[in-house]
């Protein structure tokens, strides 16, 4: 077999020393090569910018996205996620009435841009939905925060009326959202990745919520169990709006291992260029919902998402760790072991409104793949300039713990026309 230079002017370095020739495995360019190679062209154009200059500036570029494509791995990376992301604070005057029972409700006072415009205008490539179960349709559209401030008893949210998940924060009282439905935010999804097509696998993670809240002698709604009945609609919706090919699954991480864990630990997550243009689902509860969803598939054989499982399992792919600063060594070992780990640089609004950049700082140097904020943004009202992005990254960067040597953030996503 006669060996090509894979792109212009590689032949010459590689005559000229500075550069080795490429060796093949298994038909893959050697990763470890292609770093090499990197690493002395990098340090050829430092040493020499005015000989050498923007000769070799497109070899560089051509030889780091080749490196992302083969060598890179989901867990390589660290992305920016948003916390509730489809949420909108309560109107004026319920947020006033609310916060005249109790100032803990200062926690819901922030907003989500819309999904698509997260992903294409602030970076996000994780984001967070809240699900209630509404096998009948209704169930939640007249909630009372709704009621006590309508001159009509009957008022309800047309929205909330078909049959199907329902999104949004809290029953009864933090109601408002960018997406009603799931299956509206799973298009929203969709359509977004469908018109920018090599976008880095985007993860959703998702909350299934039946818990009751303090209810002060109002008579608030329980909201529907997630038994396993419902926890198989989940997957259904999902798949009703996503090919599988479009979809990042444990089976299609598992290969031919015998245990979810044995192949994110011994063959590692996929690489970019089996990733991009993805959409990888990951489940925030763990407990009996966690066990309904595995049982009878301790793997997850034929399940749409990723628990948030205990290392150890043979479900243990992705953990959640939301506290960086009590827990920030153990996300680091997690994540040098090749597990995704998600974790909170902020919560309840209490970073921004104090400008404290403590657990940020904490949650980016942990090496979590998912750090998620209220504020890719600041909030103006504050007063405080605190918000979240990823050092050197939009919409990633090469991950601090777990990144190989030739990982690059300009090459991990490119998208195309």
């Amino acid at each position: 077999m006669s060996w090509r230079p894979w792109f212009p002017g590689l032949a010459l370095l590689v005559v000229m020393g500075v550069v080795p020739a490429p060796s093949f495995a298994a038909g893959k360019l050697d990763c470890e090569l292609i770093a090499g190679s990197l690493s002395r062209l990098e340090t050829l154009r430092e040493t020499y910018p005015d000989r050498v200059g923007a000769k070799v500036d497109g070899t560089i570029a051509r030889l780091a996205d080749r490196y992302a494509d083969r060598c890179v791995r989901l867990n390589h990376l660290q992305v920016l996620g948003s916390h509730n992301s489809y949420h909108i604070e309560p109107e004026p005057d319920l947020f006033q009435l609310l916060l005249s029972f109790d100032p803990m409700f200062l926690a819901w006072e922030y907003n989500h841009l819309p999904l698509d415009e997260q992903f294409s205008f602030q970076g996000i490539r994780q984001i967070e939905l809240d699900l209630f179960h509404d096998p009948e349709g209704g169930y939640h559209a007249d909630p009372l925060g709704l009621v006590l401030l309508s001159d009509d008893p009957d008022i309800r949210i047309p929205h909330f009326e078909p049959p199907g998940l329902k999104v949004f924060h809290v029953q009864e009282l933090d109601f408002q959202t960018t997406c009603p439905t799931f299956v509206n935010c799973l298009e929203i999804i969709r359509d977004w990745s469908n018109a920018n097509p090599g976008h880095l696998p985007t993860s959703v993670l998702l909350e299934l919520k039946d818990d009751a809240i303090l209810d002060p002698g109002f008579g608030f709604r329980l909201p529907l169990p997630f038994d396993a009945a419902a926890l198989d609609g989940v997957d259904a919706e999902i798949r009703s709006v996503f090919a599988e090919k479009r979809l990042l699954t444990p089976d299609f991480v598992r290969g031919d291992r015998e245990t979810l864990e044995e192949a994110i630990l011994e063959d590692g997550w996929p690489t970019l260029a089996d990733s991009r243009g993805k959409i990888l689902f990951l489940m925030d509860n763990g407990g009996t919902k966690r066990a309904l969803y595995r049982e009878g598939r301790p793997s997850l054989e034929g399940r749409v998402i990723f628990t948030n499982a205990d290392p150890g399992d043979e479900d243990a792919a992705f953990v959640k760790r939301n506290n960086p600063l009590s827990q920030g060594g153990d996300i680091a070992d997690l994540v040098s072991q090749g597990y995704l780990v998600r974790t909170r640089a902020d919560g309840d609004t209490v970073q921004a409104r104090e400008g404290d950049p403590t657990q940020r700082d904490a949650a980016l140097a942990s090496g979590a793949q998912f750090v998620s904020s209220d504020y890719p943004v600041p909030n103006l009202d504050f007063g405080t300039d605190y918000f979240v992005q990823i050092p050197g990254g939009m919409p990633a960067a090469c991950n601090p713990i777990s990144a190989p040597s030739g990982c690059r953030n300009p090459s991990l996503e490119r998208l195309r026309p």
